[in-house]
C-alpha cells in the first residue's frame, strides 16, 4: 500500500512538473477573464509539448466586438516570430478576399485553432521551418482558448479556414470540401456537449484555408473559391 502511495505521489510530481503531458490547456484558461486577460495566460500556457519549441503562443486579434471571427490552423512561421495571427502571405489573402467579399477586415477578429507553430526541418534545407499540420490531440489540448474567445466574442459568424479550423469547431467527421459556402450548426463552446440555447442555430461557414491559394495550380480559381465562400458570411450578415 505504502508502495502504491510513493508511486501515485512521484506520478503526481511529474505530471506537476510537465502539464503539457496532460494534453490540455483547461488548467491554464483563467476563469472570467476578459480578452486581455486570456491572451496575457495564454503566453504561459504548457497545455500541450508544441510550447517546447515555438518562439512565442500567438493568441487571437483584432475587434473584441467582432461579428466575423476567423479560425485558421495555427501560426506560421512569420505569425511565430510576430507573435500575431495571420501576418504573413496567407494573412494578406485572406485580408484582400474579405475585402473583396464585403467584408471590412478591421471589423473582424482573427485567431487559430492552435495556438503554438508546429514545424520540422527538412534534410538538405538548413534552419529552414516547415510547417507541420497539429495533431487531433494537439487540436483538443488548446480548444479551451478557442472556446473562451468564442465565448467573450459572440461572434454571428465563425469562419473555419481550413480543415483542421472545421475538425476543432465542429468535430473529427468535418471535410472543408463537402460542407464549405453553407451556413454549419453553431459549436458546442464547453466542449461537453451541445450548446446551452434554447433552438440551436447556425453560424459557422467554412472555407479554405488562405494557404491552400497560395499552393494551388489555378490560384485565380482557389481564391474565387475563397470569396464566394465568404460572401455567404457577408449574407449572413445581412450585406448585400
Amino acid at each position: 500500500m505504502a508502495a502504491a502511495r510513493g508511486s501515485t505521489g512521484r506520478a503526481a510530481a511529474e505530471a506537476a512538473r510537465d502539464p503539457e503531458d496532460a494534453y490540455t490547456a483547461e488548467p491554464f484558461v483563467p476563469r472570467d477573464a476578459d480578452l486581455a486577460a486570456l491572451r496575457e495566460a495564454a503566453a504561459g500556457c504548457r497545455g500541450c509539448p508544441l510550447h517546447r519549441e515555438a518562439a512565442q503562443t500567438v493568441f487571437g486579434s483584432g475587434d473584441a466586438a467582432a461579428r466575423v471571427v476567423l479560425v485558421g490552423e495555427q501560426p506560421g512561421d512569420q505569425e511565430d516570430r510576430q507573435g500575431r495571427p495571420f501576418v504573413g502571405p496567407a494573412g494578406k489573402v485572406l485580408m484582400r478576399a474579405l475585402d473583396e467579399a464585403g467584408i471590412d477586415p478591421t471589423e473582424t477578429y482573427v485567431t487559430n485553432a492552435v495556438k503554438h507553430f508546429k514545424f520540422g526541418h527538412l534534410p538538405g534545407r538548413g534552419k529552414r521551418r516547415i510547417h507541420k499540420p497539429p495533431s487531433l490531440r494537439e487540436m483538443t489540448a488548446c480548444r479551451p482558448w478557442l472556446a473562451a474567445e468564442l465565448r467573450l466574442i459572440e461572434p454571428e459568424v465563425i469562419v473555419a479556414l481550413g480543415a483542421t479550423a472545421g475538425k476543432a469547431l465542429l468535430g473529427p467527421s468535418f471535410r472543408v470540401g463537402k460542407q464549405r459556402g453553407t451556413l454549419l450548426p453553431c459549436p458546442p463552446l464547453d466542449g461537453h456537449g451541445p450548446a446551452p440555447e434554447a433552438e440551436p442555430r447556425e453560424c459557422v461557414v467554412a472555407t479554405i484555408h488562405p494557404s491552400a491559394v497560395l499552393r494551388a495550380d489555378d490560384r485565380e480559381a482557389a481564391y474565387q473559391g475563397l470569396v464566394s465562400d465568404l460572401r455567404v458570411v457577408a449574407e449572413a450578415l445581412g450585406g448585400p
